[in-house]
Protein backbone atom coordinates (compact mmCIF):
# COMPACT_ATOMS: atom_id res chain seq x y z
CA UNK A 1 0.00 0.00 0.00
CA UNK A 2 1.45 3.32 -0.94
CA UNK A 3 0.15 5.01 2.23
CA UNK A 4 -2.27 4.63 5.30
CA UNK A 5 -5.82 5.60 4.55
CA UNK A 6 -8.96 5.08 6.63
CA UNK A 7 -11.68 3.04 5.15
CA UNK A 8 -15.27 4.58 5.59
CA UNK A 9 -18.06 2.02 5.22
CA UNK A 10 -21.16 4.28 4.50
CA UNK A 11 -24.37 2.33 5.72
CA UNK A 12 -26.37 6.05 6.79
CA UNK A 13 -28.87 5.57 4.08
CA UNK A 14 -32.81 4.73 4.67
CA UNK A 15 -32.56 2.16 2.26
CA UNK A 16 -36.19 2.71 1.24
CA UNK A 17 -35.95 0.48 -2.01
CA UNK A 18 -35.40 -2.45 0.27
CA UNK A 19 -38.20 -1.61 2.46
CA UNK A 20 -35.73 0.22 5.54
CA UNK A 21 -33.52 -1.16 7.90
CA UNK A 22 -29.83 -2.02 7.12
CA UNK A 23 -29.11 -3.19 4.01
CA UNK A 24 -25.82 -4.28 4.88
CA UNK A 25 -27.25 -6.41 7.45
CA UNK A 26 -28.73 -8.28 4.70
CA UNK A 27 -27.46 -11.63 4.63
CA UNK A 28 -25.47 -13.06 1.03
CA UNK A 29 -24.08 -16.50 0.87
CA UNK A 30 -24.79 -16.85 4.00
CA UNK A 31 -23.03 -13.44 5.79
CA UNK A 32 -23.83 -10.25 5.90
CA UNK A 33 -23.20 -8.11 2.89
CA UNK A 34 -21.18 -5.94 6.20
CA UNK A 35 -19.31 -8.70 6.86
CA UNK A 36 -18.34 -9.22 2.49
CA UNK A 37 -17.36 -5.64 2.66
CA UNK A 38 -15.04 -5.91 5.77
CA UNK A 39 -13.32 -8.66 4.76
CA UNK A 40 -12.60 -7.33 0.92
CA UNK A 41 -11.88 -3.12 2.16
CA UNK A 42 -10.15 -4.31 5.91
CA UNK A 43 -7.06 -5.33 4.31
CA UNK A 44 -6.54 -1.79 2.37
CA UNK A 45 -7.06 0.56 4.56
CA UNK A 46 -5.24 1.64 7.98
CA UNK A 47 -8.64 1.27 9.85
CA UNK A 48 -11.92 1.22 9.14
CA UNK A 49 -15.08 3.15 10.39
CA UNK A 50 -18.61 3.08 9.50
CA UNK A 51 -20.96 5.90 9.34
CA UNK A 52 -24.52 5.07 10.15
CA UNK A 53 -27.09 7.03 11.98
CA UNK A 54 -29.31 5.75 15.26
CA UNK A 55 -28.49 2.64 17.74
CA UNK A 56 -24.38 2.39 16.78
CA UNK A 57 -25.14 -1.13 18.90
CA UNK A 58 -26.30 -2.91 15.85
CA UNK A 59 -22.95 -3.04 14.59
CA UNK A 60 -20.80 -3.82 17.75
CA UNK A 61 -20.27 -7.48 16.45
CA UNK A 62 -17.53 -5.88 13.73
CA UNK A 63 -15.72 -3.98 16.50
CA UNK A 64 -15.28 -0.68 14.68
CA UNK A 65 -16.06 2.58 15.60
CA UNK A 66 -19.52 4.12 14.18
CA UNK A 67 -19.87 7.76 13.32
CA UNK A 68 -22.60 9.45 13.21
CA UNK A 69 -23.64 12.33 10.06
CA UNK A 70 -22.97 15.72 11.89
CA UNK A 71 -25.43 17.45 9.16
CA UNK A 72 -29.39 16.66 10.52
CA UNK A 73 -32.19 14.79 8.14
CA UNK A 74 -30.47 12.45 6.46
CA UNK A 75 -28.09 14.69 3.73
CA UNK A 76 -26.58 11.58 1.97
CA UNK A 77 -23.14 10.15 1.57
CA UNK A 78 -21.52 13.66 1.49
CA UNK A 79 -22.82 13.80 5.11
CA UNK A 80 -21.28 10.48 5.68
CA UNK A 81 -17.66 11.53 4.03
CA UNK A 82 -17.66 14.50 6.09
CA UNK A 83 -18.32 12.58 9.25
CA UNK A 84 -15.41 10.56 8.14
CA UNK A 85 -13.15 13.20 6.95
CA UNK A 86 -13.83 14.68 10.90
CA UNK A 87 -13.28 11.27 12.20
CA UNK A 88 -9.71 11.20 10.49
CA UNK A 89 -8.43 14.35 11.41
CA UNK A 90 -9.56 13.88 15.14
CA UNK A 91 -8.39 10.03 15.43
CA UNK A 92 -5.69 9.65 12.51
CA UNK A 93 -3.89 12.26 12.59
CA UNK A 94 -1.46 10.56 10.32
CA UNK A 95 -4.09 9.81 7.97
CA UNK A 96 -4.47 12.30 4.94
CA UNK A 97 -6.57 10.49 2.62
CA UNK A 98 -10.35 8.59 3.52
CA UNK A 99 -11.35 6.43 0.86
CA UNK A 100 -15.61 5.80 1.08
CA UNK A 101 -17.45 3.05 -0.23
CA UNK A 102 -21.04 1.55 -0.06
CA UNK A 103 -22.14 -0.83 2.54
CA UNK A 104 -24.34 -2.56 -0.12
CA UNK A 105 -21.57 -3.67 -2.12
CA UNK A 106 -20.47 -7.06 -1.48
CA UNK A 107 -17.87 -7.62 -4.56
CA UNK A 108 -15.09 -4.64 -3.86
CA UNK A 109 -11.79 -5.42 -5.87
CA UNK A 110 -8.90 -6.07 -3.52
CA UNK A 111 -6.75 -3.47 -5.36
CA UNK A 112 -9.73 -0.86 -4.57
CA UNK A 113 -7.42 1.61 -2.18
CA UNK A 114 -4.46 1.01 -4.31
CA UNK A 115 -5.77 1.86 -8.20
CA UNK A 116 -7.21 5.10 -6.45
CA UNK A 117 -4.20 6.82 -5.16
CA UNK A 118 -1.91 5.29 -8.04
CA UNK A 119 -4.68 6.83 -10.49
CA UNK A 120 -5.38 10.19 -9.00
CA UNK A 121 -1.31 10.76 -8.49
CA UNK A 122 -1.03 9.65 -12.27
CA UNK A 123 -3.64 12.36 -13.23
CA UNK A 124 -2.25 15.23 -11.32
CA UNK A 125 -5.55 15.06 -9.61
CA UNK A 126 -7.41 16.08 -5.89
CA UNK A 127 -10.25 13.31 -6.17
CA UNK A 128 -10.42 9.97 -7.53
CA UNK A 129 -13.70 7.53 -8.22
CA UNK A 130 -13.95 4.44 -8.76
CA UNK A 131 -16.05 3.56 -12.67
CA UNK A 132 -17.00 0.83 -14.01
CA UNK A 133 -19.30 -0.90 -17.35
CA UNK A 134 -19.58 2.74 -18.66
CA UNK A 135 -20.36 4.55 -15.08
CA UNK A 136 -18.84 6.34 -12.03
CA UNK A 137 -19.44 5.13 -8.87
CA UNK A 138 -18.48 8.61 -6.61
CA UNK A 139 -19.62 6.87 -3.47
CA UNK A 140 -16.32 4.75 -4.21
CA UNK A 141 -13.83 7.55 -3.60
CA UNK A 142 -10.39 8.50 -2.31
CA UNK A 143 -11.03 11.85 -0.49
CA UNK A 144 -8.36 13.96 1.43
CA UNK A 145 -8.96 15.09 4.69
CA UNK A 146 -7.55 18.84 3.65
CA UNK A 147 -10.96 19.19 1.96
CA UNK A 148 -13.45 18.39 4.92
CA UNK A 149 -14.23 21.91 5.37
CA UNK A 150 -15.05 23.15 2.00
CA UNK A 151 -17.02 19.98 2.30
CA UNK A 152 -19.03 21.40 5.28
CA UNK A 153 -19.53 24.87 3.88
CA UNK A 154 -21.22 23.09 0.96
CA UNK A 155 -23.74 20.84 2.91
CA UNK A 156 -24.17 24.28 4.98
CA UNK A 157 -24.76 25.80 1.95
CA UNK A 158 -27.57 22.81 0.84
CA UNK A 159 -25.96 21.13 -1.55
CA UNK A 160 -26.61 17.22 -1.50
CA UNK A 161 -25.08 15.93 -4.59
CA UNK A 162 -21.89 14.05 -4.45
CA UNK A 163 -21.97 14.93 -8.42
CA UNK A 164 -21.97 18.20 -8.21
CA UNK A 165 -19.73 18.67 -5.53
CA UNK A 166 -16.85 16.54 -7.26
CA UNK A 167 -17.46 18.75 -9.99
CA UNK A 168 -15.49 21.53 -8.28
CA UNK A 169 -11.96 19.67 -8.23
CA UNK A 170 -10.06 18.01 -10.78
CA UNK A 171 -11.05 13.97 -10.05
CA UNK A 172 -9.47 10.82 -11.63
CA UNK A 173 -12.64 7.77 -12.56
CA UNK A 174 -10.69 4.79 -12.49
CA UNK A 175 -11.83 2.08 -14.13
CA UNK A 176 -12.36 -1.73 -13.58
CA UNK A 177 -13.84 -4.28 -15.31
CA UNK A 178 -16.92 -6.17 -14.95
CA UNK A 179 -16.57 -9.40 -15.42
CA UNK A 180 -16.84 -11.83 -14.28
CA UNK A 181 -18.98 -9.68 -11.99
CA UNK A 182 -18.86 -5.68 -11.88
CA UNK A 183 -17.03 -4.63 -8.65
CA UNK A 184 -19.90 -1.82 -7.63
CA UNK A 185 -22.52 -4.24 -8.21
CA UNK A 186 -24.71 -2.49 -4.73
CA UNK A 187 -27.59 -4.40 -3.38
CA UNK A 188 -30.51 -2.12 -3.59
CA UNK A 189 -33.60 -3.75 -3.65
CA UNK A 190 -34.64 -7.21 -2.17
CA UNK A 191 -34.29 -8.55 -5.92
CA UNK A 192 -30.94 -7.51 -5.92
CA UNK A 193 -30.18 -9.98 -3.21
CA UNK A 194 -31.10 -13.13 -5.34
CA UNK A 195 -29.12 -11.63 -8.31
CA UNK A 196 -25.66 -10.99 -5.53
CA UNK A 197 -26.28 -14.36 -4.37
CA UNK A 198 -25.61 -16.09 -8.33
CA UNK A 199 -22.72 -13.74 -8.25
CA UNK A 200 -21.05 -15.00 -5.64
CA UNK A 201 -21.55 -18.32 -6.74
CA UNK A 202 -19.67 -17.29 -10.01
CA UNK A 203 -17.11 -16.01 -8.44
CA UNK A 204 -16.76 -19.44 -6.23
CA UNK A 205 -16.97 -21.27 -9.11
Amino acid sequence: MNEPVLGAILAGGLARRMGGGDKTLRRVGGRTILDHVVARFRPQCGALVVNANGDPSRFAAWGLPVVADTVPDFAGPLAGILAALDHAAEHHPGVHDVVSVAADTPFLPADLVARLLADRAEAGADLACAASGGWTHPVIGLWPVAIRDDLRRALAEGERKIDRFTARYPIAAVEWPTEPVDPFFNANAPDDLDQAEAMLARLEA
